[in-house]
C-alpha cells in the first residue's frame, strides 16, 4: 500500500469500498503547524462517474485498486465516444470524451504507447507515454536565424491542442510534446 504522497494522476484506488480514478492532485503545506503535506485528490467513481474531493495526509496509506493495463491504439471517434483497439486481440474499448478530455488532446491515429486502464473489465481511462509526436498545423512563420533558446510562439497541433514552441518551428514540422507538462520537448526524428 503506497502513501498518499506516492499517488499519481490516473491511478485507480479503493476508498470507502468503491473504486476511484484519481484525476487531479493538489499538494499543500499548511503554515504554522507541525506535520507534513496535505494532498487534495479529485477522484471519480469508475461505476457512477460521480466526483469526490478528498484530502489525505502525506503519510496516509491508500489501497490501490485491482486494474489491468492493455496496450491500445486509437481507432476512431463517434460523437463523444472514442474507440481504442487492443494491440493484441483487437478488442475495442470505448471511452467517453469526459473521461479522457485532457489526454485526447495529444492522441491521433499515429500515437503509439497508449494504454487503456481496465477496472473490473471496464475501460476507465487511458495513459499516454511521456512524449508524443504530433504535427504543427498552424503557427506564425519561422524566423531565419532563430535559435532554440529564443522566444516562444503558439502553435496549433494536428489534434487541436495549442502549445508554445520555439520560433524556429514552422507549420508542417513534427515535434515531440511532453504530455504531462504540455510543453515542447524537441523536434521529432524523421
Amino acid at each position: 500500500m503506497p502513501k498518499a504522497s506516492e499517488i499519481k494522476k490516473n491511478i485507480a484506488i479503493s476508498y470507502d469500498n468503491k473504486t476511484y480514478i484519481v484525476k487531479d492532485i493538489e499538494r499543500s503545506v499548511p503554515q504554522g503547524r507541525a506535520g507534513g503535506s496535505l494532498y487534495r485528490m479529485r477522484m471519480y467513481d469508475v461505476v457512477t462517474g460521480r466526483k469526490l474531493d478528498e484530502t489525505f495526509k502525506d503519510s496516509d496509506m491508500i489501497d490501490l485498486a485491482d486494474l489491468v493495463r492493455r496496450q491500445v491504439m486509437f481507432s476512431y471517434s463517434d460523437g463523444d465516444e472514442f474507440v481504442f483497439m487492443d494491440n493484441e486481440d483487437y478488442t475495442p474499448y470505448s471511452l467517453n470524451k469526459s473521461a479522457i478530455e485532457e489526454e485526447i488532446l495529444f492522441v491521433n491515429e499515429e500515437t503509439v504507447g497508449i494504454q487503456v486502464v481496465l477496472v473490473n473489465e471496464v475501460p476507465v481511462v487511458i495513459e499516454l507515454p511521456t512524449n508524443v509526436e504530433l504535427e504543427v498545423i498552424e503557427t506564425d512563420p519561422s524566423i531565419k536565424g532563430a535559435s532554440a533558446t529564443s522566444r516562444n510562439k503558439p502553435a496549433k497541433l494536428s489534434t487541436g491542442a495549442v502549445i508554445q514552441v520555439p520560433e524556429h518551428i514552422s507549420t508542417g514540422d513534427r515535434i515531440k510534446v511532453n504530455v504531462e507538462e504540455r510543453k515542447f520537448a524537441g523536434r521529432a526524428e524523421k
